[in-house]
């Protein structure tokens, strides 16, 4: 009688209509490197939607929403007010373990492709990420966090471009990730979402580092491992050039 009943269980899982898609991602480099001429980074992400042989068709087409999330710091922000000739703090969020660089981009207007509730459940969107509540002290509420989105975008370290994401094909898909100058080293976390129809379907992450190298991770290295020695350089540097000065502007 159970294997009766195992195999009608069979018989009607291998009838009903499979809805699948996986999502397979690369990115044009996995490695961005700091030198002394470095302005900043682009970085392309291709992708392609593969779905099973048995998938049906679905009547809402595709929608991509790709998030990048950089290195986490913690962020203060405070508000100033005027009091005669001095400005004093009114009010300050401390936003705990919060990406430094934070980058959305989709195949059409986010607020398009989902609800708002599915947007926050996953973060699609910059006022999404900070929606949920946050750790760390909240004294004057969501204007901070306003604020913050505000200030990270002047400095473009929070973009948002709904038309980031291009479908090539039908399944076929690229984006593009923009690193201003500014943009800390690091390990930065991409995480490509497919929706339909307000629906999530399949979810992937990757990731890539930035990093310093030749003379300036030299220094860095030196700097932090060996302090002493990067003093007793930095003095010596120091005396030679003032005194090379001296010799090359003296007056006869």
């Amino acid at each position: 009688m159970k294997r009766c009943a195992l195999a009608l269980l069979a018989c009607l899982a291998s009838m009903a209509p499979v809805m699948a898609e996986t999502l397979v991602t690369s990115l044009s480099t996995y490695r961005v490197a700091i030198n002394s001429n470095y302005t900043g980074a682009s970085l392309v992400l291709f992708g392609s939607i593969e779905r099973d042989a048995r998938t049906t068709t679905r009547a809402a087409p595709y929608d991509l929403v790709v998030t990048v999330r950089g290195p986490r710091r913690t962020a203060l922000v405070r508000e100033k007010e005027p009091l005669g000739p001095l400005w004093i703090t009114r009010g300050q969020r401390r936003f705990v373990d919060q990406p430094v660089y934070l980058a959305v981009v989709s195949s059409r207007a986010i607020n398009h492709i989902a609800g708002e509730p599915v947007r926050e459940r996953l973060k699609l969107g910059l006022q999404a990420e900070f929606a949920s509540p946050l750790p760390g002290a909240n004294i004057m509420g969501e204007d901070f966090i306003d604020a913050f989105i505000r200030l990270r975008r002047q400095q473009n370290l929070f973009q948002e471009d709904p038309e980031g994401v291009v479908f090539l094909t039908q399944n076929l898909f690229r984006a593009k990730i923009e690193l201003p100058a500014i943009a800390p080293t690091g390990l930065y976390e991409v995480e490509t979402v497919l929706l339909s129809d307000g629906i999530a379907l399949s979810r992937q992450s990757t990731n890539f580092e930035v990093e310093k190298t030749g003379f300036e991770q030299a220094t860095v290295v030196l700097a932090r491992d060996y302090g002493f020695v990067y003093g007793l350089i930095a003095a010596a540097s120091a005396l030679f050039l003032g005194w090379l000065a001296t010799v090359v502007f003296r007056r006869e």
